[in-house]
């Protein structure tokens, strides 16, 4: 987690990183648009769980639900800033 962060400094994610952490990352850099193209068009699990956190945090309530079950995971209640910690988590595990 301390690595990712870390790459927060600099001006664009590295290339290598899948989508999802692609997009966590842009909307950490408060990128939100630059977040939501990037994980929209993708049909795995993990990028509809970003696409779900991006929702919840344009405050999209319903369609955060609909990425939510797209991507089999609960509907998260706690802080986004810890939601968007547990996912980079998950991902980078």
């Amino acid at each position: 987690m301390a690595d990712f962060r870390a790459t927060l400094a600099d001006a664009a994610p590295d290339a290598a990183l899948p989508p999802p952490l692609a997009a966590l990352w842009w909307a950490k850099k408060g990128d939100w648009d630059q977040a939501h193209r990037i994980v929209m068009n993708e049909s795995d699990a993990n990028s509809a769980w970003v696409h779900a956190h991006l929702h919840r945090v344009e405050g999209d309530l319903g369609n955060a639900g609909y990425w939510y079950r797209r991507a089999g995971q609960p509907v998260a209640k706690d802080a986004l800033e810890a939601e968007w910690e547990r996912i980079v988590s998950a991902l980078l595990a």
